[in-house]
């Protein structure tokens, strides 16, 4: 069944999100302010892999107050192609380019509360370019073998949605993994 909007009104606006109150109705003439989270741009991550495994980041959020491994990712600048963000990302926050992208797909996290989207990828095959450039992004990069992959999911340190989808997508398609 289809909801009607009727409109929405901000709550809060800054360049990261923007939180509003959808006036909804349902089909059955019930009708409600919804919270909603908009994003003004989408974000794109890329699970880099070759015979040394998978290159991740370890890093902390302040927001969980957790430590976790995630792939390379972060938001789509003004005009940039999901690709081309991938790309970027990886190269800034770890030093390597990855090699040719497959895309793997685009969901939305959290379609109940938000508009946000990813479009996730996997490159078989880096070459290292350089130091990365974003410092604050993780504690270490390191390449992991694919079955320690799968243990890091399992036990939980690999927590963050776009990680954890993009790599679980990347086992779930790959027919070279073993």
């Amino acid at each position: 069944m289809r909801w009607t909007v009727h409109g929405e009104r901000a709550v809060y606006d800054s360049n990261w999100m923007r939180l509003v109150l959808a006036d909804v109705e349902l089909p059955d003439g019930v009708r409600f302010d919804h919270h909603v989270v908009r994003y003004p741009r989408a974000a794109s991550g890329v699970a880099m892999r070759d015979e040394r495994g998978v290159l991740l980041l370890w890093r902390h959020r302040f927001i969980t107050d957790s430590w976790g491994w995630e792939i390379p990712a972060g938001g789509l600048e003004a005009g940039e192609t999901p690709e081309a963000a991938a790309e970027r990302e990886a190269v800034e926050e770890t030093g390597w380019r990855p090699g040719p992208l497959r895309r793997l797909g685009s969901y939305h996290p959290s379609n109940g509360t938000s508009d946000q989207v990813f479009h996730v990828f996997v490159a078989d095959g880096a070459t290292q370019v350089g130091a990365p450039v974003d410092l604050h992004e993780s504690d270490r990069i390191d390449w992991v073998p694919v079955d320690e992959v799968r243990k890091l999911i399992v036990d939980g340190q690999i927590g963050d949605g776009l990680s954890l989808t993009t790599l679980l997508w990347m086992l779930a398609t790959a027919t070279d993994l073993g």
